[in-house]
């Protein structure tokens, strides 16, 4: 791909590969942490006067998830075509505008639509941050700079949490949204002025494939989202699915045949490639479950304030840091299977052990759970990564980026609607019939049980203990399973990689 192209040619003697460093990698931490900051705010927006069900916190949160990966690939073309600098600049625009539209949203369907533009806006932003990035910083820096890249992307989930507890403490959800406004115009000015143009590169746009994985996707998580309200065996349930594997089939035999297609599924034939990308959609299909559901429970069971549960989670990001810079020697010595394997085993063994959690557990304790799964983290993302990105021929190094980052936030996706959905379900179901009328809120649930006094409050609390450990459990069984697929993957591709499949 022209990522790796332009990055063998020399940046303009103007260009201050530092100022392009930290511009690139904040605007990477301000699109991600988006990602996780709104997974703080579900408490005050269940409350509020959108009065939103259990299912529509579920699409709020995935909405920008979903656009953000849909058009990940499509918008890099968009900029070797137009150039990485405009498409970025317009990305940050974009995000900005989605942001405010959020904060003024009157109802759940608008703030749907403006969480969606925000997704669009970071899917224009992050291809280009790595593009210019290599542009701008020389060949001997290249690796520490790839590195600050990927921290920030690692970082910014966390960091999402902590910033947005600080406003969420004192400003309603509104305020999480205001907060990226001011953020998203700061960047945009900074990267103005500090990154460098790069010279253009002709690219197809694939937009009928870019449709269909979008509404493929869509399709998916209405079944896993919805099932639970419409009942599993119900005809939108299964015409979802349905639909979701003809979209996905349709668009499958769509790539193969258009000449430049979006994701080629011919790349999979690398056992790399393939285990690569399942492995990196396997651990952040993880993380974010936990990151959907951690702020709830520390605020529901635990009496966290908003500001405390945000930063609670800190050790997450210490922990990650720590391993990450680490897990690459490690793989030199065990191998990318074995480093792998433990990382994702790790995750799940977090997750499991955070299931155990009640009112009672000390946070100190927590917080040890939490670093496992932190360790599982920093073990298994760079050996995935690189699995993908070195599996590919140097020319297409661009595809295995963008298909690293897709993956990524289809997990991020896909985690959030499989606990939540888990979640939501074992919630109600075990709710007293004083309370079962409030089933499709948990705010409004916990409001009426501290109307109605301790017995009630504690019997939500223990409700939703028992939901949360459903939710982690049930994602931690999936992540084992997926585990295997990926560790055997690994294995079978060796060192030695099949020819480039033919495009």
């Amino acid at each position: 791909m022209s990522t790796t192209l332009s990055a063998t040619a020399p940046a303009p003697p103007t260009t201050k590969p530092r100022a392009v460093v930290l511009a690139m990698c904040a605007c990477v931490l301000v699109t991600q942490s988006l990602v996780a900051a709104i997974n703080l705010a579900i408490p005050k927006l269940s409350a509020s006067a959108l009065h939103p069900s259990s299912a529509q916190l579920l699409w709020i949160v995935d909405a920008y998830v979903i656009v953000f990966a849909g058009l990940l690939i499509p918008a890099g073309a968009l900029g070797d075509r137009y150039g990485r600098k405009g498409v970025l600049l317009s990305g940050l625009a974009v995000f900005t505008v989605g942001a405010a539209g959020c904060a003024l949203a009157p109802s759940v369907p608008v703030l749907l639509a403006a969480r969606a533009v925000c997704g669009l806006g970071a899917a224009l932003v992050l291809p280009g941050t790595m593009a210019l990035l290599l542009y701008a910083v020389p060949a001997e820096r290249r690796g520490a700079a790839v590195a600050s890249w990927s921290s920030a992307i690692a970082v910014g989930g966390v960091l999402g949490n902590a910033g947005g507890a600080l406003v969420l403490q004192y400003l309603p959800w509104q305020g999480l949204f205001w907060m990226y406004v001011p953020l998203g115009a700061a960047l945009l000015a900074f990267s103005a002025h500090s990154a460098p143009r790069v010279p253009r590169h002709a690219a197809a746009l694939d937009l009928p494939g870019s449709g269909l994985l979008i509404l493929g996707c869509v399709a998916l998580l209405y079944g896993i989202i919805e099932g639970p309200e419409l009942g599993w065996g119900s005809t939108a349930t299964l015409g979802a699915f349905a639909l979701s594997a003809v979209l996905l089939a349709v668009f499958v035999r769509h790539e193969l045949r258009v000449a430049a297609p979006l994701l080629d599924p011919r790349l999979f034939r690398l056992p790399k490639v393939r285990a690569g990308a399942l492995g990196v959609a396997a651990a952040f299909f993880g993380m974010f479950a936990l990151f959907y559901v951690n702020a709830q429970f520390l605020q529901y069971v635990k009496g966290f304030s908003a500001l405390r549960a945000g930063f609670a989670v800190l050790p997450l990001a210490f922990g990650m840091m720590l391993v990450t810079q680490r897990s690459m020697r490690w793989a030199a010595r065990i191998g990318a299977a074995a480093t792998v394997a433990t990382g994702l085993v790790s995750i799940a063994g977090g997750l499991l052990l955070l299931s155990t959690a009640n009112s009672g557990t000390p946070y100190p304790l927590y917080a040890c759970y939490m670093l496992v799964l932190a360790f599982g983290a920093g073990m298994a993302m760079p050996s995935l990564s690189h699995a993908i990105v070195t599996s590919l021929p140097q020319h297409r190094a661009g595809v295995g980026s963008a298909l690293n980052t897709a993956a990524r936030e289809l997990g991020t996706a896909l985690g959030v609607a499989a606990v939540g959905t888990a979640l939501s379900t074992g919630f109600a179901s075990r709710l007293p019939a004083p309370l079962a009328g409030h089933a499709d809120s948990t705010a409004a649930t916990f409001a009426a049980a501290t109307r109605l006094g301790v017995r009630a409050h504690t019997e939500a609390v223990t409700a939703f203990t028992h939901a949360t450990a459903d939710g982690y459990r049930v994602v931690a069984a999936l992540l084992l399973v997926l585990t295997v697929a990926v560790a055997a993957g690994l294995r079978r591709g060796g060192t030695a990689q099949v020819g480039e499949p033919a495009l």
